[in-house]
């Protein structure tokens, strides 16, 4: 089996936004950034699944953290089979191969993304046991740390493991949480279906849409500091075009851009670099 090939075909299927941006990045690099996302989506997965109780996924989530946290030589699928056994049949592809996920960066910085998944894990799970209860401004601050904002310092270590690459860490947890934002901006509607909000209580989307600028504003600070044309620059100012591009069109009605205007503004964005 060809993993990097099957890994960027399951990236291609589960993120159109991410893809792109990904399969740019140099060797090594790209594994990397590759694993962290699968890893991150296959619990992210567990944690939408809108048939699964919460007290299930809080359960899944807490044993796959506790694997994770085990781990030294490496995972294979059939490490997480106890987390995952009497639901497997409900869960996506992107979850069930978690294992392969966590195997498949370079050894040497591995580590380093299974401890933030797991980290991740446990916080998510958290979060749905309080059903994603969201009152107050600094509630919202908690819960996008812990699904992006975290993320963003994880990348800056990858930065930094690749070519020496040195960020300011508050930056790093704007980009994640600007990105998470728009996200729950784009997802609200359907989050709702699903009695979840979050949303502060008595925040509108002007509230969120400016929540999402302060942060993209960090966002743009983190992308400044990084040297440009580097692989860590064109990534970051792809994925930040798009979310500047995903607000501007949620702004106008749209809920999100369409193939050809995601082809169209990774082309500038590039260009622009």
């Amino acid at each position: 089996m060809n993993l990097r090939k099957d890994a960027l075909e399951v990236l291609k299927d589960t993120s159109r936004t991410f893809f792109i941006p990904i399969s740019r990045l140099p060797q090594g690099l790209q594994q990397a950034v590759a694993s962290a996302y699968l890893c991150m989506r296959a619990i992210d997965e567990i944690e939408d699944d809108p048939h699964l109780d919460n007290a299930v996924k809080a359960k899944i989530l807490r044993e796959v953290s506790l694997i994770l946290q085990s781990g030294v030589d490496g995972f294979g699928d059939q490490d997480f089979e106890s987390a995952f056994a009497e639901h497997a049949a409900a869960l996506p592809e992107v979850s069930l191969r978690l294992g392969e996920w966590a195997t498949y960066p370079p050894t040497n910085i591995a580590p380093r993304i299974w401890e933030a998944t797991a980290a991740m894990a446990d916080r998510m799970a958290h979060w749905a046991e309080q059903n994603w209860t969201i009152q107050t401004e600094t509630d919202l601050d908690r819960y996008t740390f812990s699904v992006a904002g975290s993320v963003g310092l994880l990348l800056s270590d990858l930065w930094a493991w690749h070519d020496g690459t040195q960020t300011d860490r508050t930056e790093a947890i704007g980009f994640g949480r600007g990105l998470q934002s728009v996200n729950i901006l784009r997802n609200h509607s359907e989050d709702l279906t699903r009695r979840v909000d979050f949303y502060p209580h008595g925040w509108t989307n002007d509230d969120m849409q400016a929540y999402s600028r302060r942060q993209l504003q960090l966002a743009a600070a983190y992308l400044a500091s990084l040297p440009a044309g580097s692989p860590a620059f064109d990534f970051c100012q792809i994925i930040l075009t798009l979310a500047h591009a995903t607000l501007e069109a949620m702004q106008h009605g749209s809920e999100k851009l369409s193939r050809a205007q995601v082809i169209d503004l990774v082309q500038q964005a590039t260009n622009a670099g």
